[in-house]
């Protein structure tokens, strides 16, 4: 399956000369995106820290590892080569600094790893300047038939195939079971998954014990997902303090099991701070129909909000919006800072237009604003050409995103 990442991978490395950091869920891939990347070149060269020949090499040395590429050797292309899971070792930034200031001139890297490559602060000089980010999503809507790059951030709508938008919805967008489709796996893989996130990534690159405390936690979060985020009930509830809610919560988002948001405040009378809300990466362990759909687009909007940051177009952010009158829209998305398009997420058309939607774009000032309907028919028509605020369908709004 293509990727558009892979058409990001040859963008950069046909601009630039720092490294990639490709960071992501685990079985999001990060692997398969990064041996894609061996069309690029004739010479290409794979290292995974989880390989215990290809952990020698590399503790053996930036030398060794020039040397087993070839680096000293006159070829066709730049070598291309990828370090896999390399933050897993102590001095793995000492380890690439001297490498890439070595040798920049006569190869393209890629680090990738299935948590945040900037969450360990062990050992070595900053990477600050050598290296751009990338984090990398499980599939989308758009992305399953949109793999190339347009240079924008919104699209022209397109009517999806073969039952992808059912598909998504049901088996999520994790590669390996939306391709099987078949709910006996998914069960399988969605329990295993978890398991290995905690039991082994956790455990192994975190200093925390609690595993069954936090594996409480986070069953807690799937039947939570897009509410706020009470840390004095949370911990109550898994019998810690909030300090350690907050600190933990901290870690399962760094590990691409949850993330938060947080509400937008500025020029709104009467905003209410409060707590962030919390969704999961993966939108299939959520049993609720609302919460499902909600976090569904919750995904598709950080994975555009993130894309369109790592590729430079500009700063971007997701939030919600919630005042003391307990008016509430659930998502805003903004652009350099400003407000620019208001989304709501709703099951059924029915019932008209949230009042809420038309009372935050007059109070904000946003571009425009959308009711997203997942009992809606695709519509080939821009949504974005739209400036007041409109009832779209799912199937056609997720297609102008990425």
């Amino acid at each position: 399956m293509k990727r558009i990442y892979t058409s990001i991978i040859k963008e950069h490395f046909e601009h630039n000369e720092q490294m990639i950091f490709l960071a992501g869920p685990r079985q999001a891939g990060k692997t398969t995106v990064s041996l894609m990347a061996k069309e690029f070149s004739s010479q290409f060269l794979y290292l995974n820290w989880d390989n215990l020949d290809h952990r020698k090499i590399i503790l053996e040395g930036v030398e060794s590892v020039a040397a087993f590429a070839g680096l000293n050797k006159l070829a066709k292309d730049i070598p291309i080569i990828v370090f896999d899971e390399i933050h897993k070792y102590g001095k793995w930034k000492t380890f690439l600094k001297g490498f890439f200031d070595t040798y920049k001139e006569r190869t393209k890297i890629i680090v990738t790893g299935s948590s945040r490559l900037d969450v360990y602060k062990k050992g070595g000089d900053s990477l600050m300047g050598r290296y751009f980010p990338y984090r990398l999503h499980q599939l989308s809507l758009a992305e399953l038939e949109r793999v190339g790059l347009s240079g924008k951030e919104i699209n022209k709508p397109f009517q999806s195939k073969n039952q992808d938008f059912e598909k998504l919805l049901k088996n999520g967008g994790f590669p390996e079971p939306f391709i099987k489709n078949d709910p006996r796996f998914l069960n399988r893989w969605k329990t295993l998954r978890q398991e290995q996130l905690i039991r082994q990534d956790i455990r192994d690159l975190s200093r925390i014990q609690e595993l069954g405390q936090i594996e409480l936690l986070a069953e807690i979060l799937k039947h939570q997902a897009g509410q706020l985020t009470n840390y004095t009930n949370l911990a109550n509830k898994v019998n810690v303090s909030s300090a350690t809610i907050r600190r933990w919560i901290k870690t399962l988002q760094s590990f691409f099991y949850c993330f938060t948001i947080q509400p937008w405040s500025r020029n709104i009378p009467r905003s209410l701070i409060k707590e962030p809300k919390t969704y999961l990466w993966d939108w299939i362990v959520c049993n609720d129909e609302g919460q499902r759909a909600e976090t569904l687009v919750a995904s598709h909007l950080l994975k555009a909000i993130h894309f369109w940051t790592d590729c430079g177009l500009g700063q971007y952010g997701l939030w919600f919006i919630r005042d003391k009158e307990k008016r509430e829209v659930d998502f805003l998305v903004s652009k350099n800072k400003k407000p620019w398009f208001l989304v709501e997420v709703k099951l059924s058309s029915k019932g008209g237009l949230n009042k809420n939607l038309i009372y935050f774009q007059d109070k904000i000032k946003a571009k425009h604003a959308f009711q997203v309907a997942f009992d809606m028919e695709y519509v080939p028509n821009d949504c974005f050409g739209h400036t007041e605020p409109i009832i779209v369908p799912a199937r056609t709004f997720l297609t102008q995103l990425v």
